[in-house]
């Protein structure tokens, strides 16, 4: 029963603790074994939590026995359950395969540390997601993202570093804005636990700095989301990154860009001021559909698959911010359940992405040729979840679009809902660019190319399945969202 109340710390202490052993661990397979031992503890931590918070009600863990506000406290309500079951899923899923698919992509010298910095960057996601302090909040925000630069540079190709260095450039700027509009915060109430904020701020939201803050920390999480048009760093950083590095990456770090939007909208400044009083959703919402046309449009053009990948992300972020500035109940459960579901159908694309570049050695579409042949399960799995990015039916990608559509018809918008539906429709062109080469043209003479390897593929089927699964199963993706959407509004 003891452990069992320290679960929260655990969340993070675990992954944390298991970094630097993981750099001491010399033996490659050593060391692998034990990242996959520490991913699989997290995530078993991360289901018990949540179980925990739809049996009981929001768990609040001081550290060192300290309650807020004079302590720095983890609170795991359904909002921050659900994402930590996604972010250390993704890593339990990835974890195992991470030693075979770096192989081709990252330099020898580099591999030492992988895996270590990999843990770094899950153990700042997880604090990011589960602390109820503003400050502790961006110091997981520079660990996850230090960890992330580093890990954008092990890949092979000479642009890999240019790429992790425009992404530090752009990533420090957003944590900068993050930090200066939480140091407002403080000046003005003197407290950062965020509970406690959302309490002080009260009659101090029609003060300058409190609204100076609110503009620096949408506008610092909007980077670290990649929202239109904050997005240039991304589209470098997963093509030139190792392809599981993009499969993590894709899956979890825009998403906490997302939860940081969510959680100061609702916990701190509260979303009848910001939505109604300072008019959010007015800039939101069209960032969010302009991301959408934008993001799709420049994805048809592209020849390398990465890269086609990456700007749909831009598109499935701007679907997020176009659902959070709606501020409406079917509004904020699409934000919430895409938040989840991108990251299911994103982290399967790039593992497929993953079992290719171990065959092939690249990623430009043309060498697609003939995989519907030579490589049916790993092309089978890109196929299903490209109709997730679409949105059809019996995939969770119609289920957060579906509720999207309600939310702007909710808010009166119906030019919204219909932008949504043709921005839609453009993602049938790029996945069916992939889909007509694999399938329809033939295979190069000389080419011999065999399935993926089960280490890799596995994953990459469990990601695809997962992707139909919570498109059928909608009740447990969407009753979280609902229960995590009456714990923000005040109204469990």
């Amino acid at each position: 029963m003891d452990l069992l109340a320290h679960l929260p710390a655990l969340q993070v202490v675990v992954p944390l603790i298991g970094a630097p052993i993981c750099a001491l661990l010399t033996a490659p397979r050593l060391s692998q074994a034990f990242a996959v031992l520490v991913s699989l503890v997290t995530f078993a931590i991360s289901l018990i939590l949540l179980n925990q918070v739809l049996a009981d009600g929001v768990i609040v863990y001081g550290m060192g026995g300290w309650q807020a506000p004079w302590g720095i406290v983890y609170v795991v309500d359904p909002l921050s359950a659900l994402l930590l079951c996604l972010i250390s899923g993704m890593a339990a899923i990835v974890m195992p395969a991470v030693r075979l698919g770096i192989g081709a992509e990252t330099t020898e010298r580099s591999r030492r540390l992988f895996l270590s910095l990999a843990l770094l960057a899950l153990t700042g996601m997880l604090g990011i997601v589960i602390t109820g302090d503003a400050f502790n909040l961006y110091v997981f925000l520079e660990i996850s993202s230090l960890s992330s630069y580093a890990l954008v540079a092990t890949g092979t190709d000479r642009r890999a570093v240019a790429a992790a260095f425009n992404y530090l450039v752009q990533g420090t700027i957003g944590a900068t804005f993050i930090l200066i509009g939480i140091g407002l915060l403080y000046m003005m109430t003197g407290t950062l636990n965020m509970a406690d904020l959302g309490e002080r701020i009260g009659d101090l939201r029609d003060t300058a700095p409190v609204q100076a803050a609110l503009a620096f920390i949408l506008i610092g999480a909007a980077v670290k989301a990649a929202l239109f048009p904050t997005h240039a760093w991304m589209p470098n950083a997963y093509t030139y990154a190792p392809s599981m590095v993009s499969a993590f990456f894709g899956a979890t770090a825009t998403k906490v860009g997302a939860y940081i939007m969510i959680r100061f909208i609702f916990t701190v400044f509260g979303a009848e001021w910001v939505f109604g009083t300072m008019m959010v959703g007015w800039i939101l919402v069209p960032l969010g559909i302009a991301a959408a046309f934008v993001g799709s449009l420049v994805a048809i053009w592209q020849t390398d698959l990465k890269r086609m990948l990456a700007y749909s992300s831009v598109a499935q972020v701007g679907y997020i911010s176009a659902a959070i500035g709606l501020g409406n109940h079917d509004g904020l459960i699409a934000a919430i359940v895409h938040v989840f579901n991108h990251g299911l159908m994103k982290g399967a694309l790039f593992m497929v992405m993953a079992c290719v570049i171990l065959r092939l050695g690249r990623a430009d579409i043309s060498s697609f040729r003939g995989l519907g042949r030579r490589m049916p399960v790993t092309m089978a799995c890109f196929v299903v979840a490209g109709l997730s990015m679409i949105g059809v039916p019996l995939t969770v990608g119609f289920v957060s679009k579906w509720y999207l559509v309600l939310g702007a018809i909710e808010a009166g918008m119906w030019p919204v809902a219909v932008l949504v539906l043709m921005s839609s429709l453009l993602a049938i062109v790029y996945i069916w660019r992939v889909v007509e080469v694999a399938y329809f043209a033939p295979p190069p003479d000389a080419a011999r190319v065999r399935e993926a390897p089960a280490l890799l593929l596995v994953p990459t089927l469990m990601l695809t399945v997962l992707c139909v699964a919570f498109g059928i199963a909608t009740d447990t993706t969407v009753g979280v969202a609902s229960y995590a959407i009456g714990f923000l509004v005040g109204e469990p």
